[in-house]
């Protein structure tokens, strides 16, 4: 199958998205992305040793910095091995860095590139579905505290995403679900036929078919492209991206990373925010039930994980979110299968009502 490339149209900070299988061995497509200028690849314990040394071959005069694997360490004591990696090898302000690995490796570096001598260039290059479809798209970059998921952060828009899609092959059946969440989303809030499209193919996705893979993928990143372009730093529209995210991140900070990947907290989310819509008179049950077949049907949780706190404390930690304005709580709900909002106005009763019934 041919590349499929998309365009991010941010004016002078606009770039490409390149899909397609092994573009991590198009020697050609890397050397045109990075230009001559210094290069840090940046990955971490798990992706380093299945594709790093593929790379350096083919940039013998990159250097490279391996951080270790997992949400728990997305900090700012991990972005500080990067910067000490950049500055003893005395790489300036011409540099590029390469983000090799999953979301939270293309966080942190985007996060490293915004801040490292104010401001260097980043390539993504996402190896997991999740980051494919999602994170590494849109130029938010950041890291979490310990009272709240991706508080801190800039934005930093790469200058390339080149997406293979034969990193997908060594990706575990559970991270390959979990990104699944976050193409799901797409359908749900601003692509009705493209959920139709997936309630269709999740076979073939589940088989992780070629094909379905690569469409899948670009209709995602199509539509967060648009959806970014329109609005580049979330004062407006583009915060309907956050469907699902602010419960899923509630439950992610609640149980300290441990009990579920972030596209299942996601998917879960995503559940409850139609359920709230439901109970607010928006959309109808069969909206809600197709949903909740569709996250079962990409092998994804549909109930809440084990020993939750209560749902006064998940509320507590809902107002922690970034999407909070002058202390009202903000949520992404649904008029209808690809048509969501940003609202402040709803009921704080029902809302307790999705969080008692679910958690």
């Amino acid at each position: 199958m041919r590349s499929i490339t998309l365009q991010v149209d941010l004016a002078e900070r606009s770039y490409p998205i390149i899909i397609g299988a092994g573009l991590l061995k198009d020697e050609a497509l890397l050397q045109q992305c990075i230009g001559s200028g210094q290069l840090m690849v940046v990955s971490n314990e798990t992706i380093a040793p299945l594709y790093l040394d593929s790379l350096l071959n083919k940039m013998p005069n990159a250097d490279s910095v391996i951080l270790p694997d997992g949400e728990q360490f997305k900090q700012l004591a991990t972005v500080e091995h990067v910067f000490e990696a950049l500055l003893n090898q005395r790489h300036n302000r011409t540099t590029t860095l390469l983000a090799l690995g999953g979301g939270v490796v293309g966080d942190m570096t985007g996060f490293a590139a915004a801040c490292y001598q104010r401001g260097v260039k980043f390539i993504q290059v996402p190896t997991t579905l999740l980051a494919q479809v999602d994170s590494s798209v849109g130029g938010k970059t950041g890291v979490n505290h310990t009272l709240g998921k991706n508080m801190i952060g800039a934005f930093h828009q790469p200058v390339a995403v080149l997406i293979d899609t034969d990193t997908l092959s060594s990706l575990p059946t559970r991270e390959y679900q979990a990104g699944l969440a976050e193409v799901i989303k797409y359908g749900l809030l601003c692509d009705a036929d493209f959920f139709i499209w997936l309630e269709q193919n999740m076979p073939a996705l589940i088989a992780r078919d070629q094909a379905a893979l690569q469409y899948a993928i670009a209709r995602s990143c199509e539509n967060k492209a648009k959806v970014v372009a329109a609005d580049e730093r979330e004062g407006g529209i583009r915060a309907i991206l956050n469907l699902g995210h602010t419960f899923g991140h509630a439950i992610e900070t609640a149980t300290e990373y441990k009990a579920w990947l972030h596209g299942e907290a996601v998917g879960f989310g995503m559940i409850m925010a139609l359920d709230l819509s439901m109970r607010l008179g928006l959309i109808d049950a069969s909206g809600l039930e197709r949903t909740i077949a569709l996250i079962a049907a990409a092998g994804l949780p549909v109930s809440a994980p084990a020993n939750l706190p209560a749902a006064d404390v998940i509320l507590g930690l809902m107002g922690m979110d970034k999407k909070v304005l002058d202390g009202n709580l903000r949520l992404v709900l649904l008029r209808a299968i690809g048509d969501a909002f940003v609202s402040n106005d709803f009921d704080a009763d029902i809302l307790k009502q999705t969080l008692q019934h679910y958690l």
